[in-house]
């Protein structure tokens, strides 16, 4: 018997640690900044989750050169960002991770190509 409540014990014991540990925290974007490294002003910021249709806008539209503060918060990492520049050209960035992303660049260079930098 001596072994049985010993074995009994032990189970006892890690079932209660494993009700006890914490679950680990779930993944996803919150509030960052936007870094308009395009060349051009931004007029309107959106975003969307990556693959679906629905943009949503931003608080944030900084000039060129400047950065805005975005206030954000969403279950998911992968999103589409949709700036309207100024003289007519709208430009997205593709698949953008927010997830712990403290400040996110936004480039584009003279041919049009676009990237993110992330801090």
């Amino acid at each position: 018997m001596g072994k049985f409540t010993s074995a009994a014990a032990v189970a006892a014991i890690a079932a209660a640690l494993c009700v006890a540990m914490p679950a680990p925290a779930l993944a996803g974007a919150g509030n960052f900044t936007v870094v308009n490294a395009t060349g051009l002003n931004i007029s309107s910021l959106s975003i969307r989750r990556y693959g679906t249709n629905s943009w949503q806008p931003l608080s944030a539209a900084p000039p060129a050169g400047a950065r805005g503060v975005v206030q954000f918060s969403d279950d998911d990492c992968a999103f589409d960002i949709q700036a309207k520049l100024a003289g007519g050209p709208t430009a997205v960035w593709s698949g953008v991770n927010l997830c712990d992303a403290k400040a996110v660049t936004l480039n584009r260079n003279a041919s049009g190509a676009l990237w993110v930098d992330y801090d």
